[in-house]
């Protein structure tokens, strides 16, 4: 099967706690704090690779978690940081959030990489929090867990031809011929069940085709294996519209320009923006009675379009159509400036887009104040609740964010409960 959607898992890695520790040495009696911090976590980086096809892969493997950061040690060391995870992706990938569908990156180019979720940084030892005024803490934290996420892959092929059309007009005759693709070839409606590949070569130069399977009215909808397949054409810079000018059956005479038409206009209500994009009709089938008549008549019809007369079966004008492409490509490449990627590079494809939430928020669960957002509840995650001073300094994170503050202004009262995550307290001013 033909896997171009996967919906995966992926964890980074947590950073490593940091350690409470003081210095016992011999004629040291009073040693100081030498808690090392913590390592960070590994992240988790996608990579386009061209060796792969399809997602196949992430159909056995879902989930993707990255080596957490080893914990601080003492003589103030710090510990080794977790290694990165590489998930490699068919180039054409798109990556998508999973809650909002929101466009993370669009890998197109081999090598691309990018930084889908960073790991959490090491914990501060005690060490970290030694000063003027406190000369022995007894406070460090936990290491700040990794980003996780669900994320939906989205492949799309990176042909430089797309073969659109009917069922059964003979795409897949066409790419067999052209290239050394072998796609299963029969005398009936989708034969054609998953998008084939070819590399057409001319003279020195070369370019990719990409057989669509046949597209129906409705495919835009959903109707046949249309939807499924459409977006692939997306990226292709140039379509060849294959139109069976030959076909006849039980005295069923078939209108290869409404044909056209109808292909047409469900590449309009699938993306206008390919619909529109430079196009070669390839009328096949010429070996067979009464073709003459229908190039004639698509001329007619379709004036502003170049029209090639061609035989799949006996190679009738398929050399003139694949130098007429190869000419039309290169006039396309040369309006495309493409980026170098450089190894070391991490690719991000859109802007980050800007957090505009609150810092956290105050619900009510029946008498209990209960306080929610990212930030506390990394603060959260990174606190030593067993030791007194990492209490005390949980309080004043708090109160330096304002949540006491707002506490005060819902209502809240010496005594009243508070809960964090799965942690409930009582309100203190």
């Amino acid at each position: 099967m033909f896997y171009d959607r996967a919906k995966i898992y992926v964890k980074a890695g947590d950073g490593g706690n940091g350690i409470i520790t003081f210095r016992r040495e011999k004629y040291v009696p009073d040693g100081g704090p030498n808690g090392g911090n913590g390592g960070r976590g590994g992240d988790v980086i996608l990579v386009a690779d061209s060796g792969l096809r399809t997602m196949v892969d992430f159909k056995y493997k879902r989930h993707y978690k990255a080596k957490r950061g080893e914990h601080g040690l003492g003589g103030n060391k710090t510990g080794a940081s977790g290694e990165e995870l590489v998930i490699r992706v068919p180039v054409g990938t798109i990556v998508k959030s999973d809650d909002d569908e929101e466009i993370l990156a669009d890998l197109v180019q081999n090598g691309q990489r990018y930084l889908l979720a960073r790991g959490g940084r090491g914990g501060h030892g005690n060490a970290h929090f030694l000063s003027n005024t406190h000369k022995a803490p007894h406070l460090a934290e936990n290491g700040e867990p990794g980003k996780e996420m669900w994320i939906n892959l989205e492949l799309k092929l990176m042909a430089d031809v797309g073969l659109v059309g009917l069922p059964n007009v003979g795409k897949s005759s066409l790419i067999s011929v052209v290239s050394a693709a072998r796609p299963k070839i029969a005398d009936y409606p989708f034969t054609t069940l998953v998008p084939n590949l070819g590399v057409v070569k001319v003279n020195e130069d070369s370019f990719v085709v990409a057989d669509i399977p046949g597209l129906i009215e409705g495919a835009h909808q959903g109707a046949g294996l249309g939807y499924d397949f459409l977006r692939h054409v997306e990226r292709t810079r140039v379509l060849i519209h294959v139109l069976d000018v030959g076909y006849f059956e039980e005295g069923l005479d078939r209108d290869p320009y409404k044909d056209f038409l109808q292909i047409q206009e469900e590449l309009r209500l699938f993306n206008e923006e390919v619909s529109k994009k430079p196009m070669i009709i390839a009328a096949n089938k010429m070996d067979l009675l009464g073709a003459d008549e229908k190039i004639d008549m698509l001329k007619k019809a379709l004036p502003g379009i170049e029209i090639f007369p061609i035989s799949a079966h006996s190679g009738i004008g398929i050399k003139s159509l694949m130098y007429r492409t190869l000419e039309i490509l290169r006039l396309e490449e040369s309006k495309i400036k493409i980026p170098e990627i450089s190894d070391d590079f991490i690719f991000v494809n859109l802007p980050e887009k800007k957090n505009v939430t609150p810092r956290f928020e105050i619900i009510m669960d029946q008498e209990v104040f209960v306080v929610r957002g990212a930030e506390i509840e990394r603060h959260f995650a990174m606190t030593q609740f067993q030791h007194e001073e990492s209490v005390r300094r949980f309080h004043n994170i708090l109160t330096r964010i304002g949540v006491m503050e707002e506490l005060k202004k819902r209502g809240a009262t010496v005594g009243d409960v508070v809960r964090i995550n799965d942690l409930e307290f009582d309100f203190v001013e």
